[in-house]
Protein backbone atom coordinates (compact mmCIF):
# COMPACT_ATOMS: atom_id res chain seq x y z
CA UNK A 1 0.00 0.00 0.00
CA UNK A 2 3.05 2.29 1.27
CA UNK A 3 4.84 1.78 -2.25
CA UNK A 4 1.01 2.63 -4.14
CA UNK A 5 1.26 5.47 -2.57
CA UNK A 6 4.69 6.38 -3.44
CA UNK A 7 3.58 5.84 -7.17
CA UNK A 8 1.08 7.86 -7.32
CA UNK A 9 2.81 10.84 -5.59
CA UNK A 10 6.19 10.14 -8.31
CA UNK A 11 3.23 10.28 -11.02
CA UNK A 12 1.44 13.56 -9.50
CA UNK A 13 5.14 15.33 -8.92
CA UNK A 14 6.00 13.93 -12.55
CA UNK A 15 3.21 15.36 -14.02
CA UNK A 16 3.50 18.58 -12.19
CA UNK A 17 7.15 19.05 -13.61
CA UNK A 18 5.99 18.46 -17.07
CA UNK A 19 3.54 21.19 -16.09
CA UNK A 20 6.05 23.44 -15.10
CA UNK A 21 8.74 22.83 -18.25
CA UNK A 22 5.75 23.73 -20.53
CA UNK A 23 5.00 26.83 -18.88
CA UNK A 24 8.88 27.79 -18.93
CA UNK A 25 8.94 27.00 -22.62
CA UNK A 26 5.67 29.12 -23.38
CA UNK A 27 7.64 31.95 -21.69
CA UNK A 28 10.57 31.40 -23.60
CA UNK A 29 8.67 31.23 -26.45
CA UNK A 30 6.74 34.48 -25.51
CA UNK A 31 9.60 36.52 -25.07
CA UNK A 32 11.30 35.33 -28.23
CA UNK A 33 8.41 36.74 -30.10
CA UNK A 34 8.59 39.97 -28.70
CA UNK A 35 11.89 39.96 -29.29
CA UNK A 36 11.16 39.06 -33.26
CA UNK A 37 7.78 40.69 -33.01
CA UNK A 38 6.23 38.24 -35.19
CA UNK A 39 3.03 38.74 -35.11
CA UNK A 40 -0.10 39.56 -32.68
CA UNK A 41 -2.01 36.52 -33.46
CA UNK A 42 0.02 34.28 -32.03
CA UNK A 43 1.74 36.20 -29.40
CA UNK A 44 -2.07 36.12 -28.10
CA UNK A 45 -2.15 32.39 -28.63
CA UNK A 46 0.80 31.50 -26.48
CA UNK A 47 0.04 33.80 -24.07
CA UNK A 48 -3.87 31.83 -23.37
CA UNK A 49 -1.97 28.74 -23.11
CA UNK A 50 0.14 30.11 -20.64
CA UNK A 51 -2.72 31.62 -18.69
CA UNK A 52 -4.17 27.77 -19.22
CA UNK A 53 -1.06 26.37 -17.67
CA UNK A 54 -0.82 28.91 -14.87
CA UNK A 55 -4.59 28.09 -13.79
CA UNK A 56 -3.76 24.06 -13.95
CA UNK A 57 -0.24 24.20 -11.84
CA UNK A 58 -2.89 26.57 -9.50
CA UNK A 59 -5.39 23.65 -9.56
CA UNK A 60 -2.46 20.99 -8.96
CA UNK A 61 -1.12 23.24 -5.75
CA UNK A 62 -4.29 23.26 -4.28
CA UNK A 63 -4.76 19.25 -5.06
CA UNK A 64 -1.70 19.15 -3.63
CA UNK A 65 -2.17 20.77 -0.81
CA UNK A 66 -5.21 18.88 -0.02
CA UNK A 67 -3.59 15.63 -0.59
CA UNK A 68 -1.00 16.87 2.42
CA UNK A 69 -3.54 18.02 4.57
CA UNK A 70 -5.69 14.38 4.28
CA UNK A 71 -2.53 12.32 4.55
CA UNK A 72 -1.63 14.34 7.67
CA UNK A 73 -4.88 13.85 8.93
CA UNK A 74 -5.13 10.17 8.71
CA UNK A 75 -1.60 10.09 10.49
CA UNK A 76 -2.58 12.04 13.36
CA UNK A 77 -6.00 9.42 13.87
CA UNK A 78 -4.11 6.65 13.47
CA UNK A 79 -1.70 8.20 16.46
CA UNK A 80 -4.86 8.78 18.34
CA UNK A 81 -6.33 5.27 17.86
CA UNK A 82 -3.16 3.73 19.16
CA UNK A 83 -2.94 5.72 21.88
CA UNK A 84 -6.74 5.25 22.80
CA UNK A 85 -5.94 1.24 22.70
CA UNK A 86 -2.74 1.26 24.60
CA UNK A 87 -4.72 3.29 27.52
CA UNK A 88 -7.66 0.70 27.06
CA UNK A 89 -5.29 -2.06 27.85
CA UNK A 90 -3.26 -0.63 30.23
CA UNK A 91 -6.07 0.62 32.17
CA UNK A 92 -7.63 -2.90 31.67
CA UNK A 93 -4.72 -5.19 33.00
CA UNK A 94 -3.28 -2.73 35.25
CA UNK A 95 -6.54 -2.65 37.14
CA UNK A 96 -5.60 -5.21 39.30
CA UNK A 97 -7.64 -7.65 40.57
Amino acid sequence: MDNEQDNKALKFRTASLSRCTKAALFLHRLNSLRAVNNGEEEHEKLKKEMHDLKMELVKERRKNKKMKLCSFMELLLQVLLLLSLWTFFLAFFLRGP
